[in-house]
């Protein structure tokens, strides 16, 4: 059944909102603090403090790996690759990003952060071969 795979599409597309919500609320916390000025921020965001820059880094990231990601789950409902494995290889990839942007915008400690990278990165690759798989 198809729609297993659209519940870890819709669930990354509402962490992204999550994301863009706390970049939101960090940006405006700039502001109330007065950490930054309208005009400073005007041309560049560079001004902004730097819990309000991991936060709109890592929203920028929801638009890098998790591109393949909706596009694995389009092509895996075109071929019928729609499984439990993809389906919880979907999840797990979800969960990744979840991880990846708690540690991102929290202690913001690179290694951790690149090895859950890795993981749903890996998780990715795992979809794909299996899309193939049932091609062919």
């Amino acid at each position: 059944m198809t729609i297993k795979l659209i519940y870890p599409a819709l669930a990354q597309i509402l962490w992204t909102l999550v994301v863009l919500g706390i970049v939101f609320a960090r940006r405006r916390r700039a502001f109330l603090d007065k950490a930054v000025r309208p005009a400073d921020v005007a041309v560049s965001t560079e001004r902004y403090p730097e819990p309000a820059r991991l936060a709109a880094a890592n929203y920028a990231n929801q638009f890098e790996a998790p591109v393949l990601f909706y596009a694995l789950i389009m092509v895996a409902m075109e071929v019928g690759a729609v499984g439990t494995a993809m389906a919880v290889l979907a999840w797990l990839f979800v969960l990744s990003r979840v991880v990846h942007t708690v540690i991102h915008v929290g202690s913001n400690r690179l290694h951790l952060r690149a090895v859950v990278f890795a993981f749903g990165v890996a998780c990715l690759v795992c979809m794909w071969i299996g899309i193939l798989a049932t091609m062919l």
